[in-house]
């Protein structure tokens, strides 16, 4: 249980109370019933629309309702104050001695704060990055696999059984393409002069695939024609390629759980099963699609193909699913992908695609849909590009890679920790301004930097007092005297604290893991103010001289801090700092 759930469980109870008394109408639902923290702090520690949804059913005024509510909740010893506001809102001040009860909560919890059951152990899959294996992993992917990779971390928190997996699309013809540029490298590490023309890879990060490929086998490749070579050389392109990714995920701190072949599907069964699933279910038709306005998509043929009925689901038109020679669409081995997952067991799936394929969600929502009946919910949700600047400047040109800013470059500049927080400082559905200088400010502004000087300067104070021979360990400090907690500032750290269990039920519902970095910087803004605010009061200072109880007090209050931050940045994949 958290706070907020506390007492949404008193009000509740309260409510029954009312109904028993006759104070209002027996058997209202009260699933609408919310207490959160109120939009402005002034007003209050939580607020409660229990009369407003409730005076409809029940008959009765909704500041009737309120003010008879208001009346029972203040008998409560964790209710200080219950104050009617506009129409019927009741905004809660809570005790002192309720904020205190935060503190050890965080503190007897420690790593398993704001950990909950609400996934009940649900099988979820979530596939990210993805990427073509045709290089190392850009800073545009780079996004992808931070934002997956947090979102997975967030839902094992909040009781998730979670499977990390990577879809290697190597099935098209980008893997052919890479398989002569690596030939080329191959040709040119025996010192032949090689052209790189429109339809290969230029970048310069294929030239150790070249050599590493003359090394294995020699020259048994030169002066061969492309049949008898092509096949081997994209096996081997291909697993370069991967080994490259792998190196970059392990770069930023990503480990997946699989890896699953695209080719894999391929003379297997496995697309004919899962179209003939569809057909059994009537959603498979022979037709012609009319012609798209506007260009016309890569997969549209004027003649009769074999179609998804698509529009069954959600979709916005049908789709094809077999080319009229006989050739799968792109889209066929997708749907087999997503019926492997569901045969595979999985309750939910999420799948982090990159902007330029927000064409693909409704299709790949409705197959979902149409494989497990309905069974199975399928949430997609898309990184939007990022911008890496230095200043005013953009970067975009990288080398080694021909045309792009590669995921190891960033991590070079500013570091894994910087890299991954940065990259949660936006929605994943909006843009993102990476500036490498800006990560490297000491200040508020630098989101990264605020929240790990606030874990650095508790642990810090921590030293210090370690040194005196003064022992505060979590324990410890669970069960200090907390009187001394009473300032504004002090409890209003508190109650962030309150709030950080609801922060990740709401974030792991709604799959946006950016709210933990949202409220780690209001957490640490918390932190850093009450710290400054020590200089000029010295009753606010953590260290209070010879007054231990004092003391003990405030270092717990700074400990849980602490705890939540650890919490938070563990989420986002971020080591928390002890020195700065």
């Amino acid at each position: 249980m958290t706070l907020f759930a506390d007492i949404r469980g008193l009000v509740l109870s309260t409510l029954d109370d009312m109904a028993g008394a006759g104070q209002l109408v027996p058997g209202l639902k009260t699933d609408a019933v919310t207490v959160e923290p109120p939009r402005d702090p002034a007003h209050g520690d939580m607020a409660t629309n229990a009369a407003m949804v409730l005076a409809k059913p029940a008959g009765c005024p909704p500041r009737a309702i309120a003010t008879a509510l208001a009346r029972t909740l203040q008998a409560d010893p964790r209710i200080d104050s219950a104050q009617v506001a506009g129409p019927g809102f009741l905004n809660l001040r809570l005790s002192a001695r309720t904020w205190h009860g935060v503190i050890r909560d965080v503190l007897a919890a420690g790593a398993s704060y704001g950990r909950s059951g609400m996934g009940q152990g649900r099988r979820v899959n979530v596939e990210y990055v993805s990427a073509n294996p045709t290089g190392p992993l850009h800073v545009g992917h780079t996004r992808g696999a931070v934002f997956g990779d947090a979102l997975a971390n967030l839902l094992e928190f909040s009781g998730y059984d979670v499977t990390r997996e990577y879809y290697i699309n190597d099935g098209g013809a980008q893997v052919d393409t890479l398989a002569r540029s690596v030939y080329l490298r191959y040709l040119e590490a025996h010192g032949q002069d090689v052209a790189f023309g429109d339809g290969t890879y230029p970048g310069d990060y294929l030239a150790a695939a070249g050599r590493a490929l003359k090394a294995q086998v020699g020259d048994a490749y030169l002066g061969r024609d492309e049949a008898q070579w092509l096949a081997p050389v994209r096996a081997f392109a291909t697993g370069a390629m991967m080994d490259l990714i792998r190196e970059d995920l392990a770069t930023l701190g990503v480990k997946m759980d699989v890896f699953y072949s695209e080719k894999s599907l391929y003379g297997t069964g496995r697309i004919e099963a899962a179209i003939g699933d569809l057909r059994g279910k009537g959603l498979i038709y022979e037709g012609v699609l009319q012609p798209p306005r506007g260009k016309a998509p890569e997969d549209w043929e004027p003649r009769e193909q074999t179609l998804f009925k698509s529009t069954a689901h959600g979709d916005d038109v049908d789709r094809p699913v077999m080319k009229s020679d006989g050739s799968w669409t792109y889209f066929a081995p997708d749907i087999a992908y997503h019926f492997d997952k569901i045969c595979r067991g999985f309750d939910e799936l999420i799948d982090v695609f990159g902007a330029d394929h927000g064409g693909y969600v409704k299709r790949i929502k409705a197959a979902v849909a149409a494989l497990s009946g309905g069974r199975v919910p399928v949430d997609i949700k898309l990184t939007q590009l990022v911008k890496l600047r230095r200043g005013t400047e953009e970067l975009k040109m990288s080398k080694r890679a021909g045309t792009f800013v590669m995921l190891r470059d960033v991590v070079a500049l500013v570091g894994a920790d910087v890299t991954r927080f940065v990259m949660l400082t936006r929605r994943n559905d909006a843009p993102l301004d990476f500036d490498v200088d800006s990560v490297t400010e000491q200040s508020r502004d630098n989101p990264v930097w605020y929240v790990q000087y606030a874990h650095a300067r508790v642990a810090s104070v921590l030293r210090k007092v370690t040194e005196a021979g003064i022992q505060a360990d979590d324990a410890t400090l669970a069960l200090a005297d907390l009187s001394a907690i009473a300032d504004p500032a002090e409890l209003a750290l508190a109650a962030k604290l309150a709030e950080w269990p609801r922060l990740t039920g709401i974030a792991t519902s709604a799959h946006e893991p950016h709210r933990v970095a949202f409220y780690l910087y209001d957490l640490a803004s918390a932190f850093h103010g009450l710290w400054n605010r020590g200089n000029a009061d010295p009753s606010l200072r953590f260290l209070q001289g010879d007054n231990k109880t004092a003391t003990l007090a405030k270092l717990a209050l700074i400990r849980a801090s602490a705890v939540v931050i650890s919490n938070g940045l563990g989420i986002l994949g971020v080591t928390p700092i002890s020195e700065m």
